[in-house]
């Protein structure tokens, strides 16, 4: 009967990115658009099927309940989303709820009644695609994000938040809120999104914490002067001045080596012209990290440093910072289990940290939270040519069937989580 669930898996998977396919390959599920509207509906259907009891909260997250005979242990919750980016992949969070529900659909068949509740979750929004907010649907649940927010934030189109949720058939009303105090673990499944696991030829990634992450944009500057009647030793050059920041940046990181990470992913010449020494530059900083001291204490040196450049060139510096978001470790228990199951099933697995952010990373500060990687051929995520061969699938999905079967029928049931 494993056999049938598992063969299901890439199958659902495939079916499930006929919801918002575009012609040109991809998929671009939206949240509350009516390809992501469809998609739940769907799914809904399935967990159904399977003997679940699906259903909805006020803003839109899927639940899929297998109940339990003991109430008064504290149900585990696995799953992760269901949006995409724009022309994204087939796998990138569809797979975590897929596998999570197609899971619960064979330990119901096989074994019934488990001793825990255990759920299934299609949330509503991860990726911030549509919106400029991410984490929608988690953050309800675990009260990051109030519904009060939804009246003010709009898409490129003008629409709020809280009129496309209504118009999907989400009240998001005051009385009827998402959030849960309940959850005795979360556990996610998802694809890597890198390519430590393929490099290593692993199969089973247990995540150890998932990093930390400041986001900046840099000022940089100078004046901005005739090209060809200004001397080089008389310039104040905004963009060699920054392009010497972004090289130092570089230079840093590979000195502080894995798990940081640094980023210049964009940067803009204001002026832009070819015969203009650029009196002007922005440019973007990523920075993550596993250590919340260590990540502060690099993005503390990296400013002063590149401060220096700036006075030693005569130029003016400023620097904002618009993001800040702590390191989450995952639960050492769990983790301990998830190791061991691979050891027991002979999937071969390796401790990683996560550099992408991840439902689960909510989920860490109010109950015990895990997450389970499957290899990325490639590397590759949101992109239509986002793979993870079926053996890898296979094996991820098997890893939480036995996860699921510890917390929910198994030795690890009547633990108080």
């Amino acid at each position: 009967m494993l056999a049938q669930f598992t063969k299901r898996v890439p199958e659902v998977l495939e079916w499930l990115a006929t919801f918002g396919a575009d012609p040109e390959g991809g998929v671009t599920r939206l949240l509350y658009t009516d390809a992501w509207l469809q998609a739940q509906q769907a799914l809904a259907a399935i967990m159904q099927e399977l003997g679940l009891e699906p259903k909805y909260d006020a803003v839109g997250n899927l639940y899929g309940k297998l109940q339990g005979i003991n109430p008064e242990l504290k149900p585990v919750l696995t799953g992760s989303h269901i949006d995409t980016v724009k022309n994204g992949g087939k796998y990138d969070g569809a797979y975590g709820v897929i596998a999570s529900m197609l899971a619960l659909g064979y330990l119901k068949a096989a074994f019934g009644a488990p001793k825990r509740t255990l759920e299934v979750v299609s949330f509503c929004e991860e990726e911030g695609s549509r919106f400029p907010l991410t984490f929608w649907g988690s953050g309800h649940v675990t009260g990051v994000h109030q519904m009060e927010a939804a009246a003010t934030i709009a898409d490129r189109e003008g629409i709020t938040l809280l009129d496309a949720m209504q118009r999907a058939g989400f009240t998001g009303g005051q009385g009827d809120s998402a959030s849960r105090n309940d959850l005795g673990a979360y556990i996610e499944i998802h694809i890597e999104q890198g390519s430590v696991l393929e490099y290593n030829g692993k199969q089973i990634g247990i995540v150890t914490a998932i990093v930390g992450q400041k986001r900046l944009t840099v000022r940089v500057l100078g004046k901005a002067n005739h090209a060809g009647t200004t001397p080089m030793t008389m310039r104040r050059d905004a963009l060699a001045g920054a392009a010497e920041m972004v090289a130092l940046t570089e230079k840093l990181a590979l000195e502080e080596g894995d798990p940081l990470v640094a980023t210049v992913g964009k940067l803009e010449v204001k002026q832009g012209t070819s015969n203009v020494v650029p009196g002007e530059v922005e440019f973007t900083l990523d920075i993550r990290h596993t250590d919340e001291s260590k990540l502060q204490t690099f993005c503390t040196n990296l400013l002063t440093k590149l401060e220096e450049i700036a006075m030693r060139r005569e130029l003016d510096i400023q620097s904002v910072e618009h993001l800040s978001v702590s390191p989450v470790v995952m639960h050492s228990g769990i983790s301990a289990e998830i190791e061991s199951i691979c050891q027991d099933q002979g999937f071969k697995g390796m401790k990683l940290p996560s550099g992408a952010g991840h439902d689960a990373q909510l989920f860490g500060a109010v109950c015990p939270t895990a997450l389970i990687f499957v290899p990325s051929r490639g590397g590759l995520s949101h992109n239509p040519e986002e793979l993870t061969s079926a053996e890898d699938l296979a094996a991820g999905f098997q890893t939480l069937v036995q996860l699921l079967y510890q917390y929910g029928y198994g030795g690890k049931a009547d633990e108080i989580l």
